[in-house]
């Protein structure tokens, strides 16, 4: 397969985590057995996050493990898209502030989409930023509800100076229904669990494990980390032992950690054993879904390199547990909450106006004049330097690199909000600006005049009479993110 290879993979796991045992003790009165799978958390988005702000907070921070490579293709994969017909992959390339002259591509259908769009990026060889995403819902009080989990994984390829070489692919394609989601229902049909595991997982991998081995000429033996995705920890167990793997190859599943991830779930396994990965290491991976999907890596001596910032493990163990069900139920939109009178407004968007500041609302681009350098947002036409006031001098600059500080804030319980209070304030920069927005991955009290903060992208409001989100960008709390 040439020098081709993973050139950058990073994760993003939503803040905050759901204790399992608030789930399993607020419907305890309803399915009893809940109780015994009460341990652990899962990760859940906060109400402003989707599977597109995670897409996008995932692929800035792969792409701000090394500079910028010249992309060429954008891959969005997704069984949960917050739009059935635009391109989540064009928005995502214009949150990331990527140029215009890209090949953009949306991915979707079944939990393989993430794998096969990566291994569609690797056989091309062109460079491409491939970033698998999930918000998957589950109905209330079943066992989905503490086994799934909200998250993304971005990936880079290309032939240059890669982490990890590609080696080797090789999928099936079996229509085994073990679980379906139909075109107009919110959440899975369930098949039993054990008859899935023996007449599907067991039945399905391990002879394309076997296939991609031959292919490549390795033995199971000689594999040191072994990543089985979209199978259960036990079967994935038993897979390993059938195709000769030792048990402690086997990469840990984060299932108790973060829940089961969907689409995104191969890719952050699979970023999680390269965090763990020296030179001169093979992993392979391999992902069940509606048949199964299998590669196989060669890590290089880049891969000493890597920034070892923000991994996995940092925010498994970073994350804020959230013992609140009936808030998770409202973030996800299982109950109407009574927001008052407020609420009742409509909220559609001018998409005339949006049309004219996409690069300021969606890619967050002000501007600087080049008279005397003052940086503005939103751009306009007069330099807004009293000592200045030119027009026509401001070129792009762009904002959602930069770390702000807090000028001011307000924490408003009066104002509509999907998660009181609604927090807003002014934000200073320390090369020049001010902008008034909105907080969030914040609480109460939680925020000072002075707090270091950057910049996410996130939902601002939301149309539910035309099923329609508009984006924008948000202050938080600066953590340990590298973000492009």
């Amino acid at each position: 397969m040439g020098n081709t290879g993973i050139a950058s993979i990073a994760a993003y796991l939503p803040r905050l985590r759901l204790a399992r045992k608030a789930i399993a003790d607020a419907n305890r009165w309803a399915n009893p057995a809940l109780a015994a799978q009460g341990k652990g958390h899962r990760t859940i988005c906060a109400h402003d996050e989707d599977s597109l702000t995670m897409a996008v907070e995932a692929g800035r921070r792969c792409l701000g493990d090394a500079p910028e490579p010249a992309l060429e293709i954008i891959q969005f994969a997704s069984t949960t898209p917050p739009f059935a017909d635009r391109a989540n992959s064009v928005i995502l390339t214009e949150a990331l502030a990527l140029p215009f002259d890209l090949r953009c591509a949306d991915v979707t259908g079944f939990l393989g989409c993430g794998v096969t769009a990566l291994i569609g990026a690797l056989e091309n060889g062109r460079p491409a930023l491939t970033v698998a995403s999930e918000r998957r819902m589950a109905r209330i009080a079943s066992a989905q509800e503490l086994a799934l989990g909200h998250a993304a994984a971005a990936v880079v390829t290309g032939a240059e100076n890669p982490i990890a070489r590609f080696v080797a692919t090789h999928s099936t394609a079996v229509d085994f229904v073990g679980h379906y989601r139909s075109a107009k229902a919110p959440t899975d049909y369930l098949l039993e669990e054990r008859w899935v595991r023996d007449e599907g997982d067991m039945k399905i991998a391990p002879p394309a494990i076997e296939t991609l081995l031959r292919k490549a000429g390795r033995d199971a033996a000689a594999i040191d980390h072994v990543v089985i995705a979209g199978v259960g920890r036990a079967a994935a167990r038993q897979i390993a032992g059938k195709c000769g793997f030792a048990e402690n190859r086997l990469i840990d599943p984060l299932d108790a950690a973060c829940g089961d991830t969907g689409s995104a779930h191969a890719l952050i396994m699979l970023c999680h054993a390269l965090e763990q990965a020296a030179p001169g290491e093979t992993i392979l991976l391999a992902n069940v879904a509606q048949g199964c999907q299998t590669l196989l890596f060669e890590t290089t001596d880049a891969i000493a390199d890597r920034p070892d910032i923000d991994t996995v493990r940092d925010q498994l163990d970073g994350g804020v547990e959230d013992l609140n069900y009936l808030r998770f139920l409202s973030f996800n939109e299982q109950i109407d909450v009574d927001w008052g009178i407020r609420a009742e407004r409509d909220n559609r968007t001018a998409l005339s106006a949006f049309n004219r500041h996409r690069k300021t609302a969606t890619s967050f681009i002000g501007g600087r004049c080049e008279a005397c350098g003052t940086r503005q947002f939103p751009k306009g036409r007069c330099c807004v330097n009293p000592d200045c006031r030119r027009f026509d001098t401001q070129i792009d600059e762009p904002f959602s690199h930069k770390i702000g500080r807090v000028k001011s804030y307000t924490e408003d319980w009066l104002a509509v909000s999907a998660n009181p209070p609604f927090i807003y304030g002014n934000v200073a920069f320390d090369d020049g600006g001010v902008i008034m927005m909105e907080f969030t991955d914040c609480e109460p009290g939680e925020l000072s005049v002075g707090t270091p903060v950057r910049f996410v992208f996130r939902i601002k409001e939301k149309d539910p009479k035309r099923n329609f989100h508009r984006y924008f960008w948000k202050a938080a709390p600066v953590g340990m993110a590298k973000v492009r």
